[in-house]
């Protein structure tokens, strides 16, 4: 539903207009038009070990519960909720969020500067219902922590959304606690300011607490407009959108938890767009490999963190999608289990998303307190680790480095790179991934370029190439974009090569048809080709048939030289095996078997 109300809402409005920061100061740190020396910190802690060590020990269950104890305080949090009032509605929410934000920034040399992003979004811009509220006019908070150089003046962002909905979208005067959706995700990220603070970071961080999610990513529109105008490079963000309950509704968007009942505070979700080359995917894995080599080691209990295929549930959608929309790279951190499916006005609905038991726990009368509370403070707090260090790292790291050649032949791989820095970093790390969203394998080499490789993998397999640069702390840039080889074709460089003539069969080129991903598949799935060439880009499509030899489907294929992929959409209703191919010149190359899982 979030996912649809945001499509419509960009693709029919103007809205959210006119987004701006109301402090100049703030401003001019985002774009990189700033003195690094003015927020420079009487103790400077850049240690990389130091900081992933003070986040596993200073971020506290017990702030984080108390801050969902009094975003739980403002009763609606609404997007058109009140806005006068001191003690209920968003303007009493978003005051007390800035509020916050200041306490942190004067406990740490007032190094974190606070304010408000504003813009307009009348009520009738908003299609969900006729009239939800009277003011027109909306703010994000942001806390900004600027970077000790300006060289490179990209940002990192980490957000969640304060607003929240129960099974009206409309109601702005009922009871909205939404604790579960998102005070957890709000709670998350003021709780990474006020750790994080502290410490320098080469590259400026933005924590954002976002209005409007439910009524369609507004808030997170408008910050992500806001940023792209004012030409503000990013190198990822972090949305944190229902991040600390362990129970398993009745209901839950696929892919989610298996039963009602169940319990799962281990494994923690990262949605994120794309496949093969997505700069999402490749930010995500990055996650995964910072807290395995800086945290695994040191905390009590370990997070599995799950790189999901797909960019959300099912259905679903999120702040992350305002930024990955426009081209920047983003992901979204979810908790594992889901207390429902939002669909809280359908019949029969018996789920706490989006509905008015999204609330902190069970009241006891007699005792005038909660005896229990319906999430799991110690797993948030571990989510909150998760996200915190990934920010730490990039933001600590030396800049992306660009892979300039991939070369396969005789189970060896030749990886030559290419970077701004002189001299060249100490150290390069390897990526290699086959099968799976995760890599298989993350190699060291010191820095040559190129360097050769033994590859772990045996006849016939496609697999994955991408590189980080490493600085002298150890710590590595976020990775490149991927290069595609595969065991089975002639040994063929992937990046461009003019020297090479062009094909006039496809088999001079070991083009492939690589099998599809996710395979089974319900809705859509990605088919991806390689190609050594550019000749046969107007001369192949895909054709998709049944086993009788029906043909369902044709599509064309612009095939150049390198990684090619395509998503084929079947739709839901229907269950079977599709067999796809390709044909060149008229002619069938290859074929693959895909299952649709039909719903």
């Amino acid at each position: 539903m979030c996912l649809f109300a945001w499509i419509t809402h960009a693709c029919a409005q103007t809205y959210p207009s006119n987004p701006s920061v109301t402090s100049t100061e703030v401003t001019n740190i985002l774009v990189g038009n700033y003195t690094p020396s003015t927020y420079t910190a009487s103790d400077i802690i850049t240690d990389p070990a130091i900081i992933a060590s003070g986040l596993l020990n200073d971020i506290s269950r017990d702030t984080l519960t108390a801050d969902l104890y009094a975003l739980n305080s403002f009763a609606n949090r609404n997007m058109f909720s009140d806005t006068t009032s001191t003690t209920t509605g968003i303007g009493a929410a978003r005051r007390w969020i800035y509020n916050r934000f200041q306490l942190y920034s004067q406990a740490n040399e007032n190094r974190l500067r606070v304010a408000y992003l504003k813009f307009t979004y009348p009520p009738s811009a908003y299609t969900g219902c006729s009239a939800p509220g009277s003011n027109p006019t909306h703010y994000n908070v942001l806390a900004v922590l600027p970077g000790s150089q300006t060289t490179n003046k990209s940002v990192i962002v980490v957000e969640a959304h304060m607003d929240s909905r129960n099974v009206s979208n409309c109601d702005a005067t009922g009871s909205a606690p939404g604790i579960g959706d998102n005070a957890t995700g709000t709670a998350l990220v003021m709780e990474l300011a006020r750790v994080m603070s502290k410490y320098t970071f080469r590259n400026t961080i933005v924590f954002s607490i976002n209005t409007g999610e439910e009524q369609g990513l507004i808030g997170a529109t408008a910050l992500a407009n806001y940023l792209k105008s004012k030409n503000v490079l990013i190198k990822t963000v972090n949305n944190n959108d229902v991040s600390g309950g362990v129970f398993c509704g009745h209901t839950s968007s696929a892919p989610s938890c298996p039963f009602y009942g169940n319990i799962d505070s281990l494994d923690l979700r990262i949605f994120s767009l794309g496949d093969v080359n997505s700069p999402n995917k490749q930010w995500a894995r990055y996650v995964k490999l910072e807290y395995k080599e800086m945290l695994s080691s040191q905390v009590t209990v370990p997070t599995n963190i799950n790189i999901m295929e797909p960019d959300d549930r099912t259905g679903r959608g999120g702040d992350h999608q305002a930024f990955t929309g426009i081209g920047y790279t983003a992901v979204r951190f979810t908790q594992a289990n889901e207390d429902g499916n939002a669909a809280s006005s359908s019949s029969g609905y018996k789920d706490r998303q989006h509905d008015l038991t999204d609330s902190l726990g069970r009241w006891n009368s007699k005792l005038g307190a909660y005896d229990s509370i319906y999430l799991n403070p110690d797993y948030l707090a571990r989510n909150t680790l998760v996200n915190g260090n990934s920010l730490a790292m990039v933001a600590l790291g030396p800049d992306t480095i660009t892979m300039t050649g991939t070369l396969w032949t005789y189970n060896t791989i030749r990886v030559a790179f290419s970077s701004s820095y002189s001299p060249a970093p100490p150290a390069y790390r390897v990526a290699i991934r086959s099968a799976t969203n995760d890599w298989d394998a993350v190699y060291t080499t010191t820095g040559q370029s190129p360097a050769v490789f033994s590859i772990p993998y045996g006849s016939n397999t496609t697999f994955y190439v991408s590189a980080a640069a490493m600085d002298a702390s150890g710590i590595e840039s976020q990775f490149s974009t991927e290069y595609v080889l595969s065991t089975s074709m002639q040994p063929l460089y992937v990046a461009p090569d003019t020297t090479r003539p062009e094909a006039t069969s496809p088999d001079q080129y070991g083009i492939q048809l690589m099998p599809n991903r996710p395979n089974p598949f319900d809705e859509s799935t990605m088919i991806a080709i390689t190609s050594g060439t550019d000749a046969f880009a107007d001369r192949a499509f895909l054709q998709f048939t049944t086993l009788d030899g029906r043909v369902l489907s044709r599509m064309p294929v612009h095939l150049q030289r390198g990684l090619n992929q395509i998503v084929f959409n079947h739709g839901y209703g229907a269950s079977g095996i599709i067999i796809c191919s390709l044909i060149i010149d008229g002619l069938p190359v290859q074929s693959t078997k895909m299952v649709f899982r039909g719903q």
